[in-house]
């Protein structure tokens, strides 16, 4: 383990855990962990999907209890025994990734929230509960309309909601588990100043996150945990996100070109003025057998609602789509799947997998007439193919029946992708497939979409990362404002040329 600082030996950590340990069923969720936190710090807790992060955060928040002989201290003060109570008290704060927020209630009603609840029933006096949202969105140098409903803003806006609502209750460390995952870099760059300035106000943050690049930008230090150990400590100063991967990983992974060209081989996709009022317009496009077309852009731009679009979820206002030549109308994604067309949604979660169902049940989700006999399932095929798909893909399961939700985040992306590819599609689109991913297991998704490449499925990738489809796609198309505004060959240009270009 290596242990590196850059606070002076006088300072005093806010929050300090030593000798954590959990298990759970027999299985050592954390073993000897220890990790602290300065005043003001912002520092980074950094691993794979299931290395301990979340884990060590409940502890921290006394939702889970650790085992005998743990120290945990706050200012200075050895706490016994945590509770949530008692955390919310010390001005423990946690922002998780599903924002826990309230869409059909006001912006001031979510900020305030906690004030409004407790023992005794009190009448409710909105000019208060208006005077708490605004003091607390002022500390953030921010303006919004707290009486419009959550649902009217935007994911970034939500997310400061959430901080605000956390200054409420007098936070002194606030952690934040993957906040920028489903923003663009504008509203990253945002919510990054956001953060400095709570941590100029003396807040410490603690940054949970897989885009490491912003991790470097943001945070001081990081600590490293790598299947429920202690890795290091590490100040930033340095560190590169190659090496903070190692770390994370115990594993080097080549970010190379996957570029190659495909002019000579057959068209298997192709669109012509394909417009949608109000989302896109005028979109052309060709994708052939074995390659992989990246998509970028920024949020809004019309990604999605074009993927949506050519898997029939909505209809073209303009334009025509044509596969293998054929010109196709389709007006249900059942006609999409039927004639060779998958998508695997950005919202995993929510549109992706049913997470009460299991790993089995899941997979053969869309493709239920390819394990009928006589008009019921049977339960020899379907396993079978659940069989063929979990050993083909790498997914790491215990038992076929398990609820999907006891998955990691990559191995349920994992079974997402095989639910499309039980289809046997010609096109596979994957709109941000590795929202949510860790670095390590998006490397292996990348891996598979490689491979299925090379076994001639015809990809779109879509993701607003940059050197997600610099590095994996064939070739590039920028979109903007539901607009074609640029292609690239990341052959002939470098990543930073196409970032400028993306987040101009």
């Amino acid at each position: 383990m290596t242990i590196a600082t850059e606070q002076g030996a006088a300072a005093r950590p806010l929050l300090s855990l030593r000798a954590i340990n959990m298990t759970f069923g027999g299985v050592k969720a954390l073993r000897d962990v220890d990790f602290q936190v300065m005043p003001g710090e912002v520092h980074c807790l950094a691993g794979e999907n299931g290395c301990g992060k979340s884990t060590l955060i409940k502890v921290i928040t006394g939702v889970y209890r650790p085992a005998p002989g743990a120290e945990i201290e706050f200012d200075g003060e050895t706490i016994a025994q945590m509770s949530p109570a008692k955390a919310q008290a010390l001005g423990i704060q946690v922002i998780w990734q599903d924002l826990a927020l309230f869409p059909e209630m006001t912006v001031a009603e979510n900020i305030a929230f906690q004030t409004l609840t407790g023992a005794k029933p009190r009448l409710v006096r909105y000019e208060r509960i208006r005077e708490i949202a605004e003091k607390a969105l002022a500390r953030l140098g921010v303006t919004l309309d707290v009486d419009r409903p959550l649902k009217d803003y935007a994911i970034a806006q939500r997310q400061i909601v959430a901080i605000a609502r956390a200054l409420v209750g007098e936070a002194r460390i606030v952690f934040m588990d993957e906040p920028t995952a489903s923003l663009t870099q504008s509203e990253t760059d945002y919510l990054l100043d956001i953060v400095r300035t709570l941590s100029s106000s003396g807040v410490a943050v603690v940054f949970v996150s897989h885009r490491l690049a912003e991790v470097l930008e943001i945070s001081s230090r990081i600590t490293v945990l790598r299947d429920g150990k202690l890795v290091g400590v590490y100040p930033v100063e340095g560190m590169t996100q190659s090496k903070v991967t190692e770390l994370m990983t115990g594993r080097t992974f080549d970010q190379a070109i996957r570029a190659r060209a495909f002019e000579d081989a057959p068209v298997v996709l192709s669109v012509e003025g394909l417009s949608r009022d109000g989302e896109f317009s005028d979109i052309n496009l060709e994708l052939r057998r074995g390659e992989t077309l990246g998509i970028t852009g920024l949020l809004g731009s019309g990604r999605t609602e074009l993927a949506l679009t050519l898997f029939g979820m909505r209809k073209p206002d303009r334009g025509v789509i044509r596969l293998d030549g054929r010109e196709v109308a389709f007006s249900s994604n059942r006609q999409a799947i039927a004639a060779g067309i998958a998508y695997l949604s950005e919202d995993r979660l929510a549109l992706g997998l049913n997470q009460p169902q299991s790993i089995a049940d899941n997979l053969v989700m869309a493709s239920l007439d390819r394990i009928l006999r006589g008009g019921l399932i049977a339960p020899d095929k379907k396993s079978s193919l659940v069989s063929r798909w979990i050993a083909d893909l790498g997914v790491k399961i215990g038992m076929a029946e398990d609820p999907i939700s006891t998955l990691s985040g990559g191995n349920q992306q994992r079974v997402a992708i095989a639910k499309w590819l039980a289809t046997d599609p010609r096109v596979l689109i994957l709109d941000a497939p590795t929202v949510g991913v860790d670095v390590g297991a998006r490397a292996g998704i990348f891996e598979i979409v490689a491979r299925l490449a090379d076994q001639g499925l015809a990809i779109i990738l879509i993701s607003d990362e940059v050197p997600e489809v610099y590095f994996n796609a064939d070739r590039v198309l920028k979109m903007e404002k539901g607009h074609i505004r640029a292609s690239f060959d990341p052959r002939l240009t470098t990543l930073s040329e196409m970032e400028a270009a993306v987040y101009a």
